[in-house]
């Protein structure tokens, strides 16, 4: 046998036991309850935004506009027109809080939990080692961030659906596109959305790799999202909030302009690329330094 042969039969056996371990990942992960209630929280907000609107127009005011201004997203008053504008809606209501929220429970629980629960020894006796067990975690929490995001939007289409008219879209700029042009933008906002929360997924593991307790764990990478959000909103650090891996998150809408503005967007995507490698390289050298005892 030669040299590369026997390198890739030692090879062989690791990347199927990663790829197994990635399975079992991403099944515990889903099946758990707390993920089932995340996911619940999350479908049921464009149910309640979308009665809301519902009720309102129904009751002949105009939605987001009849109340002296309104504080609705920009899209709500277009959901009565057309309910793929729930979509958007429901990912703007979402993506400052909840879906971040979300990611920052999974992501925080992903290193901290396995040692509260003891677990995390008997993982690293396995062939894979620290760095792929970091990955899979990592890639179990970016899962998440798809799925997560995912479920808003067919909840938000499923609503609209149900309670207001489809059909061809009006754009920010004013022209028009086809209902399956703007489906196909709604999804490649969804998939925006879910890449922009890879920055608080890597934080949040971060996190997780820097304690033994999932709770404290999960608390700290919500604070620190709050933390961020309240300081992007303050007038006078406008010089580092570009810097901030929130202040970019609802540049999304910019797909709905014609044609589309990418400054904002990839600014967005560099910003998240920049947290992930920062902070997956900071858990990763913690990680593999760390003494685990449990």
């Amino acid at each position: 046998m030669s040299q590369a042969e026997a390198v890739s039969s030692l090879r062989a056996p690791r990347l199927l036991w990663t790829l197994g371990l990635l399975r079992s990942e991403l099944l515990t992960t889903f099946r758990r309850w707390r993920t089932l209630a995340l996911l619940a929280v999350l479908a049921g907000v464009p149910i309640l935004v979308g009665i809301a609107v519902k009720i309102e127009t129904s009751d002949g005011s105009s939605a987001g506009g009849g109340r002296g201004g309104g504080g609705g997203p920009a899209f709500i008053s277009q959901i009565t027109n057309n309910g793929l504008f729930l979509v958007f809606t429901a990912l703007a209501a979402t993506l400052p809080f909840f879906l971040p929220m979300a990611i920052g429970v999974i992501a925080g629980d992903a290193i901290a939990g396995e040692a509260n629960s003891g677990t995390l020894r008997y993982l690293l006796v396995a062939p894979a080692g620290r760095t792929r067990l970091l990955l899979t975690k990592y890639a179990t929490v970016m899962a998440f961030c798809l799925v997560a995001t995912l479920v808003v939007a067919v909840s938000a289409l499923t609503v609209g659906a149900i309670l207001f008219p489809l059909g061809d879209l009006t754009t920010i700029s004013g022209t028009q596109i086809s209902f399956t042009e703007g489906l196909g933008r709604a999804l490649l906002i969804a998939l925006i959305v879910a890449v922009s929360l890879i920055g608080v997924a890597a934080l949040g593991l971060f996190v997780s790799t820097l304690t033994g307790s999932g709770i404290a764990a999960m608390a700290t990478t919500v604070g620190l999202l709050i933390t961020v959000q309240i300081l992007d909103q303050i007038p006078q650090l406008h010089a580092i909030q570009p810097y901030f891996f929130s202040h970019y998150w609802l540049s999304f809408a910019d797909l709905m302009r014609d044609p589309v503005y990418w400054d904002d967007l990839v600014k967005n995507l560099e910003i998240q690329a920049l947290y992930a490698a920062v902070f997956g390289s900071a858990a990763w050298a913690r990680f593999t330094a760390k003494d685990i005892t449990a």
